[in-house]
């Protein structure tokens, strides 16, 4: 069975619904998943923002938190999650965002090629959402990279479900 169609089973099962926050992916997230039968049931929303003004007003990621970490950081994909999960109208338990550098942008401050930034955030009864996130490098060409980002971060939906239900585990934000 293929990730998207585990998510689509697992979130199905766990009556979960997902709202994505993507950049350097720009759709490939929701895209993969929508392409299993089913997984509209487990869809909500998807969102593409791939410029600093979409991210901001789309999904209220600070200028100070671009300016000072970068496009390409976990702080930027945790505002990007975090966003996505209180927009207006917004359904999801979760929310998977992602931001990276898929190929050389020819600026040696940028990060490497094929860095990718993750959040997964996860709304709560009460108080502040759960989020957790990763970087990631990944090899290849621009677009093997950019799947490999849509396909990583539908697998790690059910470690952080998993994570965040689990009675040993500390559910701090990491």
């Amino acid at each position: 069975m293929s990730t998207a169609k585990d998510v689509v089973s697992f979130m199905t099962s766990a009556s979960l619904k997902l709202v994505t926050a993507e950049s350097c992916t720009g759709g490939l997230i929701a895209a993969t998943l929508a392409a299993v039968p089913g997984s509209g049931g487990c869809l909500d929303v998807g969102f593409v923002t791939y410029s600093p003004t979409g991210k901001a007003g789309f999904l209220g990621v600070r200028q100070a938190t671009m300016d000072r970490y970068g496009l390409t950081s976990e702080q930027v994909a945790r505002e990007m999650a975090e966003g996505a999960l209180e927009a207006q109208g917004c359904t999801a338990d979760v929310a998977v965002s992602n931001t990276g550098v898929a190929d050389s942008g020819g600026d040696g401050e940028a990060p490497p090629p094929g860095t990718q930034c993750f959040a997964w955030a996860w709304r709560q009864e009460a108080g502040p959402c759960v989020t957790f996130t990763e970087t990631v490098r990944f090899a290849g060409s621009r677009n093997e990279i950019r799947e490999a980002a849509a396909e990583y971060a539908l697998s790690r939906i059910r470690h952080y479900y998993e994570r965040l239900h689990s009675t040993s585990a500390d559910p701090q934000q990491s």
